[in-house]
């Protein structure tokens, strides 16, 4: 009987064993599945890649995307907000008009980068430390703007971008404390100054670009707005400071790793450089050799004749080509930052005339024959001038303000010429009022 006793009682002992065992087990297993539960996106790490100037001109201002390394998955997931393709229907009538459609979309983010640095390109990655919750929220709003019906967007070059929409991103992943700090702090420069950052290199490309710009673009904006570039996001993250959850302060950035660092590239200037000497100094060349013609004109009429007609419709084309593009794309186009524009004071479609009259210029067989085209050219470059000093008269308004000195120097100083070369210009008078001389 004992014995059968203790057996019993080894029995019920091993049960209860069990029993408590397997409570155990499942209690562990409860608390690490709420645990996982309540802390989602504990296995995320949020990075910003901001990638330096390409070769193409839209790539000069750099790029910029968000990757998503989830360590469960094993994934690393590059956010692109600026995918777009030569290839879309009537993608470069629509350039023109300003509704250019870009999209968004992930792809692998090692393929990404290697891309990037291959075309030898600055990439440099900020690790963001933010708590997990925040992580899970970037997550699932990086993969709602990949759906079909929410990846594509109306692009603007200032105000809706691949930089924006990472810079909206940083907001979300701080609670909005990004744009609390940076929202009304004033910017170091105006969006024409940051433009020209980039383009000082290109004298040809940084005046057409900025020729074509109006006021819209010289108005004070704040550090917020200076965040249409990729390396403005990379510069304001660096050093910011944020309120975590548990009520601490935190730097943002946690980690900065340079995968690249491009090589022979035009660096990108930290204070932009004055462009209108330059262009000043290259108009008073054009100048000089155009006196010359002048001169070749009073030794040798004919040859000088027709290299002066040549120049007058070759500025005619040029500048007035210019004006038209500029009215096109000021009263036709979604293009605002070319609203408002003064250069269409002095360089407008009107100097297309100059094209015709040149040529008629040049093929005068008498200088009478030619008189009538030389007075009407003229006239049409006194207009550039006068149109040049009152473009300069109304900036003592500031609502009328335009940084445009680098177009008026570069036109000033042949438009003077042409317009009152003395020697031709005494000529002229006296043959068109030689009854009241």
């Amino acid at each position: 009987m004992r014995r059968m006793r203790g057996g019993i009682f080894g029995s019920w002992s091993r049960l209860r064993f069990r029993r408590v065992l397997a409570c155990v087990l499942l209690g562990a297993a409860l608390i690490c599945t709420l645990s996982a539960q309540a802390r989602p996106g504990e296995d995320i790490t949020i990075k910003i890649a901001v990638c330096g100037p390409g070769d193409e001109l839209y790539y000069w201002w750099g790029h910029i995307a968000l990757v998503i390394e989830d360590a469960r998955s094993g994934q690393s997931r590059f956010y692109d907000y600026g995918l777009f393709s030569f290839d879309n229907e009537n993608f470069f009538l629509n350039f023109a008009f300003g509704r250019l459609m870009y999209s968004c979309g992930a792809s692998s983010a090692a393929n990404n980068i290697a891309s990037y640095v291959k075309t030898n390109r600055d990439v440099v990655l900020y690790t963001l430390d933010i708590p997990p919750e925040n992580r899970e929220k970037v997550r699932q709003f990086a993969e709602e703007n990949i759906l079909p019906w929410n990846r594509d967007y109306l692009y603007h070059h200032f105000w809706d971008n691949c930089s924006t929409r990472i810079r909206d991103i940083v907001d979300i992943a701080t609670d909005g404390q990004f744009r609390q700090r940076f929202g009304s702090e004033p910017g170091r420069y105006t969006l024409r100054q940051h433009v020209r950052r980039h383009t000082w290199f290109s004298p040809a490309i940084d005046w057409a670009l900025c020729f074509l710009m109006g006021q819209g673009i010289d108005t004070p904006i704040t550090v917020w707005d200076e965040m249409f570039l990729p390396s403005e996001v990379g510069r304001h993250i660096s050093d910011f400071e944020y309120t975590a959850g548990f009520g601490g302060s935190r730097r943002l950035v946690a980690g900065v790793e340079t995968v690249n660092l491009a090589h022979g590239r035009p660096a990108v200037l930290e204070v932009p450089r004055l462009q209108w000497p330059r262009e000043l100094v290259f108009s008073l060349v054009l100048a000089g050799l155009l006196s010359l013609l002048f001169y070749l004109q009073s030794i040798h009429p004919a040859r000088g004749q027709v290299l002066l007609g040549i120049c007058h419709s070759l500025f005619g084309l040029v500048f007035g080509g210019a004006g038209l593009l500029l009215i096109f794309m000021s009263f036709f186009t979604s293009h605002d930052y070319t609203y408002h524009n003064t250069n269409l004071l002095f360089c407008n479609p009107l100097l297309l005339a100059a094209f015709p009259l040149g040529i008629r210029y040049a093929a005068s067989a008498t200088y009478n024959r030619r008189l009538r085209a030389e007075l009407t050219l003229r006239l049409l470059w006194l207009l550039v001038v006068l149109g040049i000093f009152a473009s300069m008269l109304i900036k003592l308004s500031p609502r009328f303000w335009q940084q445009n000195l680098t177009d008026q120097m570069l036109m000033l100083p042949v438009a003077l010429l042409l317009a009152l070369e003395p020697a031709g210009l005494r000529r002229m008078i006296r043959r068109i009022f030689w009854r009241w001389l």
